[in-house]
């Protein structure tokens, strides 16, 4: 099937069987899919229209294989429309399509039928099988054309003791760089390795005191003394306190702020909380409220959250980002602490609302620029620019090629947006109506 139909037609029409055996065969000799099977016990099916394809897993084997006469029925069976699977199977999909999670999100006719536990248990062998299957449809992804380098030798690291809640805590905070302040946030679960590659780059360091640091129960910040595991939970104001006791402990002066995802709309919240000490904020994949993102399975006792949260989020970002890349942001949601990405989701899209407070952020005060990647079904492009539109003198524009993690999917092509923003905060002097820009 490989360049028969590289638009992934092919696999949607008539062409189903024929691609269909190529696609269990690749299936049973791909060494990742062998390694992520690795003990599994699960059939399931995937359904086009009136056409399916089963693949089975057995704990005799670390592969697919059809089904046969006497096999188990699917467990559960992945199905949409066929001109939905079509685009699904394309090389470089359309925004939604690079992920059957992002299908499940936006694509109407996107189910998982049967038992949808079995599914987030196995969510990342569904993963690994599609992925196999654009392959088999439109040929396998040209290796990257760039070298990313090897990893940055890494900033430095030091510990801030800081009062938050009214309860002693320790942060752990990495910075490089001279010159103005910028601190950066990192996305929900995660922790300041995603900025590793910013804090490295030479000409970011030659401009500014880069800061990052681990929010408490990420990374090398420890839960507060006493606290019990999984009782974790973000709230605005928590996090709005968080933020400030970071800029105040380290005497950071009219630091630019930036973040995606939650850390995107709390760069909002900060400036209408704190616009005199603010000096602007970056606010990434944002929008005023975010609905349906919780997702019960992160910190499900049956669910492994270290293989379903990665996965969970693997597909938000662009599918033309560099694999070496992707593959960090992957590694560093599987280190995730136990329910700290459960507990950021509460406040990402139940917590935040800023529907009644962003319009009255002043930009004369606190600059606001928001960047939102188009790979992004979480927060689209759309739902930030109404978000924008709201706020008197803010600039909004869409990053082509990239999706919700922009400064770490994809460091050298978010760079340039960022340095940009930066030159359009230092522009805002008085507010102007609202104005959008696609690169």
């Amino acid at each position: 099937m490989a360049g028969e139909e590289p638009d992934g037609g092919t696999a949607a029409g008539s062409g189903w069987a024929e691609f269909a055996a190529g696609w269990r065969r690749a299936c049973a000799t791909d060494r990742q899919l062998g390694i992520l099977a690795a003990g599994a016990e699960v059939t399931f099916s995937v359904r086009c229209g009136g056409k399916r394809v089963a693949f089975r897993f057995g704990a005799d084997r670390t592969s697919a294989a059809p089904g046969g006469p006497g096999d188990a029925e699917p467990e559960f069976t992945l199905e949409a429309p066929a001109d939905a699977w079509a685009l699904f199977f394309r090389r470089v999909p359309p925004p939604w399509y690079q992920s059957f999670f992002g299908m499940l999100m936006r694509v109407d006719g996107t189910q998982v039928v049967g038992n949808e536990l079995g599914f987030a248990q196995h969510a990342h062998l569904v993963r690994r099988v599609l992925e196999i299957g654009r392959d088999t449809a439109s040929g396998p992804a040209p290796e990257p054309s760039a070298d990313i380098g090897p990893p940055p030798s890494g900033p430095t690291g030091r510990y801030l003791a800081a009062p938050i809640g009214g309860r002693p805590h320790r942060i752990y905070y990495e910075e490089a760089g001279v010159g103005r302040d910028l601190l950066m946030l990192h996305t929900a679960g995660a922790d300041a390795r995603q900025f590793h590659r910013l804090l490295a780059d030479e000409l970011l360091a030659s401009r500014f005191r880069m800061v990052a640091f681990d929010l408490p129960w990420h990374g090398k910040s420890f839960p507060p003394a006493g606290a019990v595991p999984g009782d974790y939970r973000l709230s605005t104001d928590l996090y709005a306190e968080t933020v400030m006791a970071v800029v105040e402990g380290l005497g950071l002066e009219q630091p630019i702020v930036l973040g995606a995802s939650m850390a995107g709309e709390i760069c909002l919240e900060l400036a209408y909380r704190h616009p005199d000490r603010i000096g602007g904020v970056v606010a990434c994949q944002a929008s005023d409220h975010v609905p349906g993102r919780r997702v019960g399975w992160a910190r499900h006792p049956k669910v492994n959250q270290a293989l379903f949260v990665p996965e969970w989020v693997d597909g938000l970002m662009a599918p033309t980002s560099p694999p070496e890349y992707r593959s960090e942001v992957w590694w560093g949601y599987s280190q995730g602490g136990y329910a700290a990405f459960h507990g950021d989701i509460d406040f990402y899209s139940g917590d935040w609302d800023g529907t009644d407070r962003v319009p009255r952020i002043d930009t004369d005060r606190c600059p606001v620029v928001m960047l939102t990647g188009e790979y992004d079904y979480s927060c689209t492009p759309e739902m930030s620019r109404r978000t924008a539109a709201k706020i008197p003198g803010a600039v909004f524009r869409v990053m082509p090629r990239l999706g919700h993690f922009p400064y770490a999917e994809n460091p050298p092509l978010f760079i340039p947006h960022l340095l940009d923003a930066i030159d359009s905060i230092d522009a805002i002097d008085t507010p102007t109506p609202h104005t959008e820009h696609t690169a």
